[in-house]
């Protein structure tokens, strides 16, 4: 099953106005997508869940104009969906948000994630917490590049 980072682009609402303008990115929000089906931390839906692909009511729609997909080759796919499994009761993670995106102390609270904390935990990538949207596409994009060779 192929891995990717979805990458939202799109209007949206206020507080996706205001995560763009922070972070001085085109992006705010982000998913990670498995198999058809959309997985992260959501403020409209309170928290962890899953969501299929798709152009109907309770769908996510992934076309071009609203996001951008990174192909996550050396991602594993039966973690995201596990760590979805062991997570999905999780809240919505306004005070890791908040410790770790403004006071930028980078401090995880459990059973609280937002979007881009969710996405690099369920990766498997360190200090899930200190990620934006944008910080955690830049990474990942730059993993998908393969430039992982060191130089002696």
């Amino acid at each position: 099953m192929a891995v990717h980072l979805a990458l939202y682009k799109g209007h949206g609402q206020v507080g996706n106005v205001f995560i763009r303008w922070w972070t001085g990115s085109i992006y705010s929000h982000c998913e990670l997508v498995v198999d058809g089906v959309c997985y992260s931390s959501s403020v409209m839906d309170k928290g962890v869940r899953s969501k299929p692909v798709g152009f109907g009511a309770g769908e996510i729609d992934l076309r071009s104009q609203h996001w951008d997909l990174v192909d996550l080759r050396w991602a594993d796919a039966n973690r995201v969906v596990e760590y979805f499994a062991a997570s999905d009761d999780d809240r919505y993670g306004w005070p890791s948000l908040i410790l770790s995106q403004f006071l930028n102390l980078n401090r995880p609270v459990r059973h609280a994630q937002f979007c881009s904390e969710w996405c690099a935990n369920a990766l498997g990538l360190p200090n899930a917490p200190s990620y934006s949207p944008a910080t955690l596409g830049q990474l990942c994009a730059w993993l998908a590049s393969g430039r992982l060779a060191i130089s002696q």
